[in-house]
């Protein structure tokens, strides 16, 4: 799968990794997998893009169909936060169109970054060296 994550219910956080090639499938799959039983309600998500070397959507439109998914599934009245690590042109470019479609629904609580480094979403999220970010 393109797309692998695992919850650490003790940090309560997500941590995903996209590797290869990385389709409109795999990432509506992976916001249903993760998101839609309620048991990471509440919890941080960081989502590194660092080894993708294609990500392939039918139309930019996709972007924003994700970004309403996404946040049809946030708890309501939860305010957590999602880091995406994404060091290259095409996958930051896309990420900073999804926080941008996140911050304008109402019905968002996550707090979305897009960010070029590990260190840097660590930073945003508060995690800390110790903690495994990785696949």
């Amino acid at each position: 799968m393109p797309i692998e994550y695992r919850v650490d219910r003790e940090r309560r956080l997500v941590v995903a990794a996209g590797h290869g090639t990385v389709t409109d499938e795999d990432v509506f799959g992976y916001q249903h997998d993760a998101w839609s039983d309620g048991s990471t309600a509440g919890y941080d998500e960081v989502v590194d893009m660092t080894r993708v070397t294609r990500i392939a959507l039918p139309s930019i439109e996709r972007v924003r169909d994700l970004a309403r998914l996404s946040a049809t599934m946030d708890p309501p009245g939860s305010k957590t936060k999602f880091a995406i690590v994404a060091p290259e042109d095409i996958a930051f470019g896309l990420g900073r169109m999804f926080q941008a479609f996140r911050e304008l629904d109402v019905r968002s609580t996550k707090e979305v970054g897009v960010f070029r480094t590990m260190e840097e979403a660590r930073a945003f999220l508060g995690v800390d060296e110790g903690v495994s970010l990785s696949l």
